[in-house]
């Protein structure tokens, strides 16, 4: 059996809403995508006969998808969960907000690019191209958001295929400070394209997480629609997936002939390492973890809009003792959700130190238990994370440096600061 080689990517959250439209569903969310995290690296993603295990199959490539997606709420609550006018005060602002937060934390990740990415291929690098990216995003209306998503799905995994046919097969490095100044160029390319989290191929995440944070997420009726949509568009994609995959697999093993046949496996079952061979087309059928084929990213957007819209439901929960009962599990989760950078960071420490000896189970139990009590006593005593403080603090401060006057105050008033 093997260790789970890979590392989903983390919800950097975001300036929440001001303290009365606080949505604890889209922190429960977020610490429900922390801890499946947590299990696809901490638990085997294989069994004895190369299988994936159950919890790979569950929390595989979703957990990372949801992060994403929630990043993409986030910051559309940054933004005051609206459309950004284009020729306005806020637009500067808001552009700088963004890439400053998105440099903020790419410094954090390079910082961790000294760690084995055998053990941990760590997503903060990615990330932070994702918020440079997200900048034109902020300026489009919700259903335009969603149409360009939608066509992303399709669209991106056949231009990456093409693309990535001529460019270097991906080192599989973290990025790191060192590899920035010995080829800067590669390591944009691996973040951009060919690595594990290729930025363009998440883009769809992000289109429809900006478009749902957007949403009435305090509304029942919004909650039941994303839980409803999301699962029909998990089920059909799966579906679809499973037809053309029994008719892609001879084309696929064909083209496939001379690669090594345990990688070949396990693209076909735990997934690649963030896109699929360039060998042939057929490749994307599939709807693998971290594959990035249209299959993949719907699939992973379904699931992601269903957890997130089950997790909502359960603010509408009124009778008072289930309502009691629900409180007491749901707080540290909430409370860990409020802080998925802080805890990111820590887990990939911890799992690349002298201290994880543990096995692969209690190792995971361990900082489960970890994550939800310190995240429960942190928020009850110094509220936000502090990695989470550092971040927001750099990216207000880069805000009001080149805003007009009276704009940050029109902005809070707005709940984008």
């Amino acid at each position: 059996m093997t260790h789970a080689r890979t590392l989903p990517a983390p919800p950097v959250t975001e300036d929440p809403a001001p303290p009365r439209e606080r949505i604890l569903g889209v922190d429960a969310a977020r610490g429900l995508a922390l801890l499946g995290m947590m299990a696809v690296h901490a638990l085997y993603e294989t069994d004895a006969a190369g299988n994936a295990t159950w919890t790979s199959v569950l929390a595989g490539g979703k957990s990372a998808a949801l992060f994403a997606l929630l990043a993409g709420v986030g910051i559309a609550f940054t933004t005051g969960r609206r459309r950004v006018p284009l020729r306005s005060d806020r637009a500067l602002p808001t552009a700088v907000a963004l890439v400053v937060r998105g440099l903020a934390v790419g410094l954090v990740g390079l910082a961790l690019g000294g760690n084995d990415p055998e053990i941990a291929a760590v997503i903060l690098a990615y990330y932070a191209l994702l918020f440079v990216a997200a900048v034109p995003l902020v300026f489009l209306g919700r259903r335009t958001l969603l149409a360009l998503g939608a066509v992303l799905t399709v669209g991106v995994p056949f231009a990456s295929q093409a693309l990535r046919a001529h460019l270097p097969v991906a080192t599989g490095m973290n990025p790191s400070f060192t590899w920035l100044v010995d080829d800067p160029a590669g390591m944009l390319t691996e973040i951009a394209v060919t690595g594990y989290y290729p930025v363009l191929s998440w883009l769809p995440y992000l289109c429809v997480g900006l478009a749902v944070g957007r949403m009435r997420l305090s509304s029942a009726r919004t909650a039941a629609a994303l839980a409803g949509v999301g699962t029909a568009l998990a089920v059909t994609a799966a579906l679809v997936s499973d037809r053309l995959t029994e008719r892609a697999l001879p084309s696929i093993l064909a083209a496939s002939a001379g690669a090594d046949p345990e990688t070949v496996h396990e693209a076909l079952t735990v997934g690649p390492d963030g896109v699929t061979p360039t060998t042939t087309w057929w490749w994307l059928a599939v709807d693998t973890p971290h594959s990035s084929t249209p299959l993949d990213l719907a699939l992973t957007i379904g699931v992601a809009l269903a957890v997130l819209g089950v997790a909502l439901l359960a603010d509408h929960v009124r009778r008072p003792r289930p309502r009691a009962a629900l409180d007491v599990v749901r707080a540290p989760l909430t409370a860990a959700g409020g802080m998925t950078l802080t805890f990111y960071v820590l887990h990939v420490l911890f799992i690349n130190s002298d201290f994880d000896v543990y096995g692969p189970t209690t190792g995971y139990l361990i900082q489960v238990v970890a994550v939800l009590l310190l995240g429960w006593g942190w928020r009850a005593t110094a509220g936000r994370g502090p990695l989470e403080a550092a971040v927001t603090a750099l990216s207000r401060r880069a805000a009001r440096a080149v805003a007009r006057p009276g704009t940050h105050e029109r902005a809070v008033r707005h709940g984008a600061s």
